[in-house]
């Protein structure tokens, strides 16, 4: 019998955050600090609107690009929060998460042979996707003494003839770091000039611990450029609920609804009603929960610094990356005998690209309890890697 898998999906390797998280769940007494969800659960009205919906009876399809008063709340909340101006029958699209918007975008854009610069460390869809896309990526090692930003001469120096996509992964998955609006400018200057487009992914975009989130978009010339991601999923804590979109320039978003209405027809309809209700009226809750996430942001670094592990202080997402090369092994190295003798999952930089090497990436999306806990057992560890390396 001939082989009947696909070559291309043969060569894509297992996220490397998902094999921590199976192990963990087998583990007696085990604390898990590797997976990016929300401790929170949904907001009550959120979920209320949803079972509402169900009551009614509103359990059919809905158009492809999604309902018309969720694509309507969508434009009135990035009016609110970015100051962008979408037309919602026109540069609006709700997708299956984040996660299928940055897939069929970068597929409705890409010719095989193209260029997508990818910075890295950064969320492990990225690569996957360009590559199912037909696309080369070409990525760029971010630096911690840089504070993991991308820098205008790293963004100029991987620009080829080839390139037509830069994607752009900030507040970032899992370095926690981001890029301010004077950032932006000086690499909005490149893209303009080079004539390539952006993939925005800014599903963190509220959640940010130093000043308010800037989306490229918001740069001049920027917006006609620029694919806008984002979702539910982090700010609202309705990662089971999948739902996200993206919002971008109306021939664009015309080629990705092809796209989505025959892979997904629409994204889930009881999920669209309840983020009807969660932009309308959600403002509060997001912000409860940015505040804990800060508290324990904060309660984080003061743990690093008193055990001495060098960590720069990251201001979006939910994540530290600690620097671990003190101790002379590699990140996979690190994390499992981190797992294995003290019983706390971690995952490992490499996870997120060569340029993660070195680090490792903690979760704070879980209860204090758990994190002081968890820290502790870090520190039992760190002590006994010195003791051994005396």
């Amino acid at each position: 019998m001939r082989n009947f898998l696909s070559d291309k999906v043969q060569n894509i390797q297992p996220s490397g955050i998902r094999k921590f998280f199976d192990i963990v769940s087998e583990m007696k007494d085990a604390i898990s600090l590797g997976v990016g969800e929300p401790d929170f659960e949904t907001p009550w009205h959120i979920r209320d609107e949803g079972i509402y919906s169900l009551e009614k009876g509103k359990t059919f399809y809905t158009s492809n690009s999604g309902l018309k008063e969720l694509r309507g709340e969508i434009c009135n909340y990035l009016k609110r929060v970015q100051n962008l101006d979408y037309n919602s029958n026109k540069e609006v699209l709700v997708t299956v998460g984040g996660s299928e918007a940055i897939d069929i975008g970068l597929r409705a854009m890409i010719n095989p042979g193209d260029e997508v610069i990818i910075p890295q460390p950064s969320y492990v869809s990225y690569e996957p996707c360009a590559y199912l896309a037909g696309a080369k990526s070409v990525i760029i090692n971010l630096k911690a003494e840089n504070e993991f930003r991308l820098t205008p001469e790293e963004l100029e120096n991987a620009i080829t003839d080839k390139t037509k996509v830069l994607i752009l992964p900030y507040p970032n998955n899992p370095t926690g770091a981001i890029m301010e609006r004077e950032d932006l400018e000086k690499i909005a200057k490149i893209i303009i000039e080079k004539d390539i487009f952006v993939l925005s992914d800014e599903i963190y975009s509220a959640l940010t611990y130093k000043g308010k989130h800037v989306s490229i978009a918001n740069i001049s010339g920027m917006k006609e450029r620029t694919l806008l991601i984002n979702g539910f999923s982090k700010a609202y804590a309705m990662t089971g609920w999948r739902l996200g979109y993206a919002c971008g320039p109306a021939e664009l978003i015309k080629q990705m609804t092809k796209i989505h209405q025959y892979t997904i027809m629409c994204a889930p309809t009881t999920s669209q009603y309840a983020a009807v209700d969660a932009l309308k009226n959600g403002d509060d809750d997001v912000e409860t929960m940015r505040q804990a996430y800060n508290q324990r942001r904060r309660f984080l670094m003061n743990a690093f610094r008193e055990m001495g592990l060098e960590c720069f202080e990251p201001y979006g997402a939910f994540y530290v990356f600690p620097c671990i090369k003190e101790f002379g092994m590699t990140s996979e190295e690190f994390a499992e005998r981190f797992l294995k003798e003290e019983k706390v999952a971690a995952v490992p930089g490499t996870a997120f690209g060569e340029s993660g090497e070195g680090f490792l990436r903690i979760s704070y999306a879980y209860s204090l309890e758990n994190l002081k806990v968890a820290i502790a057992r870090l520190k039992h560890f760190v002590e006994r890697l010195r003791e051994e390396k005396v």
